[in-house]
């Protein structure tokens, strides 16, 4: 199982945050830069600035997220190999199944404030606007037909 046959786990578990680091950033950069052009102004100056903003904000989070995850995994990785001395493929599944139940745990929070976030948004602002609403004297407002 010469696969298997990696560094030791303390340098094993930076080994992988670092890559996993790496591959979020990569990544989310290519997803976030799209989702910023796409949701920027129209023209493509405000899209090209609108992209790289997004990209700059939001990259190192991904990628930190990622990480965390990474290593994660190959933490419990080393410990379970440390149990019985021997390392396995049972082990790396059993650990993966963990993070992705991790992962949904994860989706399922995210997915619950973006509901409950919607229900604190200011009303709309129609209301504020002085134009928009009828004299108090009974008259009618200039440029509407009376009924």
């Amino acid at each position: 199982m010469e696969e298997y046959a990696w560094e030791p786990c303390p340098w094993r578990t930076v080994d992988d945050c670092g890559g996993v680091f790496t591959v979020g950033v990569i990544g989310g950069g290519v997803f976030q830069a799209i989702r910023g052009f796409r949701n920027a102004p129209v023209g493509i100056r405000h899209q090209l600035r609108g992209s790289a903003n997004t990209v700059r904000i939001q990259v190192s989070q991904i990628g930190g997220s990622f990480a965390v995850l990474g290593g994660l995994f190959s933490t419990i990785d080393c410990g379970l190999v440390q149990l019985p001395g021997k390392e396995d493929p049972w082990k790396s599944i059993t650990t993966m199944m963990g993070d992705i139940l991790l992962a949904l745990i994860e989706g399922v929070g995210i997915l619950l404030t973006g509901y409950t976030a919607q229900q604190f948004q200011n009303p709309p602002s129609f209301l504020e606007d002085p134009s928009q609403l009828s004299p108090k004297d009974g008259t009618q407002a200039p440029g509407y037909p009376i009924y």
